[in-house]
Order: structure tokens, then C-alpha cells, then sequence
């Protein structure tokens, strides 16, 4: 773990601004690095609030997921909303869902798996291209502007943690469903190295991985439920 700096502070407590709840150290509003005061819906507040006054001597932000996804969302603006619509979609453009595999077994299994979700973004208009193997298959234009048109109607504090899920489960059809399926979201994305881990063996160093990706997950998840 990175040395933080010193604990400056004694009592870690909630005051009401801005329509929300602000952390508060020794009564004093707690800013981002933005300078952007740290307010939050009650629920989120109560959680950063806790991450503050868990730590000991020390401040380790690294220990504190809540407080850092939550900074990035008040410091981002409309700038970083363009930017995380953008890299979803981009996502979308080839998402892990729509290539099966050449080996039969797991091709199998990728459509069993695999095809719910996609079943579940068609039904809300929007339709994703299948194809096999790794050539490339370009999606069509209207799924693309529909998923944009969805992204930019979310709130950052949705939006950005949609663009974190995008990024660790590598599909954009899986982060729009990922609160609602966490374990199915999580399997479907590791699939492929769970299907070889299966004819393998476990990778010591690679279950380490994925159990850090799995932790980022969940803080993530926790993150968007404690924002609503």
C-alpha cells in the first residue's frame, strides 16, 4: 500500500448542502481534487463519511473506492460525459458478446450464455450483429445512436460507473445490465478464461487478476447503488 499522508483530522460527520449531504472533517466541508465540495445523495454520504473515519493514522485512498469514484463523478463535468459516452460505444462497436469462438464447445457455451443479454438489449431496441471467429462485423448505425441516446440521458453519477463496468467487463451490453445480474454479468465475461482454466488448469496469476477485477466490480456496483 502507498504511505498517505497523516490523519488530519478527528470527527467525520454529514451536513446538509446543496440539496444533499456533505462530508464534513472537524466540521469543515471535505473537497475533491477538483475543489468541488464532497455532497452526495444520504446513503452515498454515510458510506464516504464511514471510509473517512475508518482510517487510522493514516489517509489511504487507495481504501477508500467510494470517495474516489464519487471525486472523478463531481470533478468530470460535461466534458468527461462526452468523453464516457464515447468510449462505450466505441465498446459497442465490438462488443465481447457478438464473436463466437471456433472451438465448438465453447461456442456453445458462449450462446447459452451470451445470447440472454443480447436477447435483453434487442427487446429495448437495440440490436447487435453475431458473427464468428475474429474478423471484425460492423454493428448497425441505429443500435449505436440508441445506445448513445440512452448513455446521454443518464446522470454522470450513472453514467460514469456504466463506463467503469464497460471498461473491466469489456462489453457495453453487459454494463447496462450488470446491477440488475452481477454473478451471471461477471461469469459472461470471463467465460473464455474460465472455459480454459477448465481444460488447463488454474493460473495462479490470473485468478489473482480476476479476483482484482472482481473487487473493482463490486465497488462500482456499490457505488451505483448508493447514488440512486
Amino acid at each position: 500500500m502507498t504511505e498517505g499522508p497523516k490523519r488530519f483530522y478527528k470527527e467525520v460527520s454529514l451536513l446538509e448542502q446543496d440539496g444533499g449531504y456533505a462530508v464534513a472533517l472537524d466540521g469543515r466541508i471535505a473537497k475533491t481534487v477538483g475543489r468541488h465540495p464532497l455532497v452526495a445523495t444520504k446513503k452515498l454520504a454515510e458510506a464516504l463519511r464511514e471510509e473517512w473515519d475508518a482510517q487510522t493514522d493514516t489517509v489511504r485512498m487507495e481504501t477508500m473506492p467510494l470517495t474516489r469514484l464519487h471525486g472523478f463523478v463531481l470533478d468530470a463535468g460535461e466534458q468527461g460525459k462526452a468523453e464516457f459516452t464515447d468510449t462505450i460505444c466505441q465498446y459497442a462497436g465490438s462488443d465481447l458478446l457478438c464473436y463466437r469462438a471456433d472451438e465448438p464447445k465453447l461456442a456453445e457455451r458462449q450462446e447459452q450464455i451470451f445470447g440472454p443479454f443480447l436477447a435483453r438489449a434487442e427487446e429495448q431496441g437495440l440490436t447487435f450483429a453475431v458473427t464468428a471467429g475474429i474478423i471484425p462485423v460492423e454493428q448497425p448505425p441505429e443500435t449505436i445512436e440508441a445506445m448513445r441516446d440512452r448513455l446521454s440521458a443518464m446522470e454522470l453519477s450513472e453514467l460514469y460507473p456504466r463506463k467503469l463496468l464497460t471498461e473491466i467487463l469489456g462489453s457495453a451490453v453487459l454494463a447496462l445490465y450488470a446491477d440488475q445480474e452481477p454473478d451471471n454479468a461477471f461469469a459472461a465475461a470471463r467465460l473464455d478464461e474460465a472455459f480454459q482454466a477448465e481444460k488447463w488448469g488454474v493460473d495462479g496469476e490470473a485468478k489473482e487478476r480476476e479476483n482484482a477485477l472482481r473487487r473493482d466490480f463490486d465497488d462500482v456496483l456499490r457505488y451505483l447503488s448508493l447514488s440512486r
